[in-house]
């Protein structure tokens, strides 16, 4: 099973991007850096994020606008947004960053390894979940194959050949579905 995920990392500069790939690079996971609040609401809303890293300070949308935004949106609200600031932190701008739907912040400088941590808990949790979503769908393909094993051989189906017709099509879609599963790297003995 695929154990990578996509990790959205967005700060207007290109240095420290680089730097958040270097310490994260180990996860060996999908990263995606991006330099404004704008790219970062286009990305989370193209594809699914484990984590988004997120600098509060940059130009035009800044990261508590960019927090704000991506949590609007129904297809990304559930994100976990990590707010990097090199700002000292002031009591209310903690409060700000969890007002806006960040789940922590860190100040940098930031010890690596605890950001590493950090991230590599969501990882984890955001490759759990998926896998379970998986297994449920894969359990219920089964259970749709075993159904329709059993409707083809029922004689009104033999007879019939319109209902064998739609019976055939819905096992071409069963077909797919199983391609579908296999290529997110469910091995074909789990459904």
């Amino acid at each position: 099973m695929s154990r990578q995920a996509r990790i959205l990392l967005v700060d207007d500069r290109p240095e420290n991007l680089v730097a958040l790939e270097a310490i994260l690079s180990p996860l060996d996971q999908i990263l995606v850096p991006v330099r404004s609040g704008e790219q970062a609401v286009q990305a989370v809303l193209a594809d699914e994020y484990a984590v988004v890293l997120l600098d509060i300070m940059m130009p035009g949308m800044d990261g508590f606008e960019t927090a704000t935004q991506i949590k609007r949106h129904a297809k990304s609200r559930d994100v976990p947004i990590i707010f990097l600031t090199a700002a000292t932190m002031q009591p209310e701008q903690a409060f700000r960053c969890y007002a806006a739907g960040a789940v922590d912040y860190l100040a940098k400088p930031f010890d690596p390894w605890v950001l590493k941590s950090k991230v590599s808990v969501f990882v984890d949790l955001y490759l759990k979940r998926n896998e379970s979503v998986l297994d449920h769908v894969s359990a219920g393909l089964g259970a749709v194959e075993e159904t329709l094993a059993l409707l083809r051989k029922l004689p009104a189906v033999l007879r019939d050949a319109e209902t064998a017709e739609t019976a055939a099509q819905l096992a071409g879609q069963v077909g797919r579905l199983r391609d579908a599963l296999e290529g997110f790297g469910v091995p074909p003995g789990r459904y």
